[in-house]
């Protein structure tokens, strides 16, 4: 029997915040520049949805560690300036959030640092203080299920009775490791077919999801 959903798990960028096409277009730039040259897509697929630690170790092993130290410290800094530049909340959240009557809580492979950077641009670092989980508190980023089943303990909540609201293909898959419904929000740079899979439903418009949670 499926147990009734108790919590609901948010992941930041490009889901509460439409931040990933930023991260994107910084990524290309600074690929450009330093030496990797990279499409959108290809960020997509290597960089979304993994934690910093993960990027940098996919740079270094290309680059070289100074490079990726380069990279680092320059993505943190433009990513920084862009998003105090014109951030605003993923299209839909606001209204979806109004109508959600469970539980909430964030788990973002991003670090406390840039979530009250970005959730505190957007006026949405208020509705989750003191229920924001970041990678760097547990051992494996995404696609492993680390970060869902430390945000449900501190939660206490069930894994099985937890909804992971993802838009990336690690994010998906970390929530199916753990053993959680996955919603995968395609409104985003992922496209659809990479977020599909088992127990997950695929969505395009943040204003679906209070019914689509009301119906699992």
């Amino acid at each position: 029997m499926i147990k009734p959903i108790e919590l609901v798990i948010f992941d930041c960028d490009g889901v509460l915040v439409d931040s990933e096409r930023i991260a994107a277009r910084v990524q290309v730039a600074l690929g450009a520049e330093l030496g990797w040259p990279l499409t959108e897509e290809e960020v997509v697929d290597r960089f979304i949805g993994r934690s910093h630690a993960a990027i940098r170790e996919q740079v270094a092993a290309r680059l070289g560690e100074e490079t990726a130290a380069v990279w680092s410290e320059r993505f943190e800094r433009l990513h920084r300036e862009a998003v105090d530049a014109g951030l605003a909340p993923v299209e839909g959240l606001p209204e979806a959030l109004g109508a959600i009557n469970l539980p909430t809580c964030v788990a973002s492979s991003g670090s406390h640092e840039k979530m009250r950077h970005t959730l505190g641009r957007t006026g949405l670092h208020a509705h989750f203080e003191g229920r924001i989980y970041s990678a760097a508190e547990v051992a494996r980023g995404k696609p492993a299920p680390d970060l869902f089943l430390y945000a449900a303990r501190q939660m206490g909540v069930d894994p099985a009775a937890c909804a992971v609201v993802e838009d990336s293909r690690p994010g998906v898959l970390a929530a199916r490791a753990a053993g959680m419904r996955a919603f995968g929000y395609a409104g985003g740079l992922t496209p659809p077919e990479r977020l599909e899979g088992p127990g997950t439903t695929v969505f395009h418009d943040m204003r679906e999801l209070p019914a689509l949670l009301a119906a699992s």
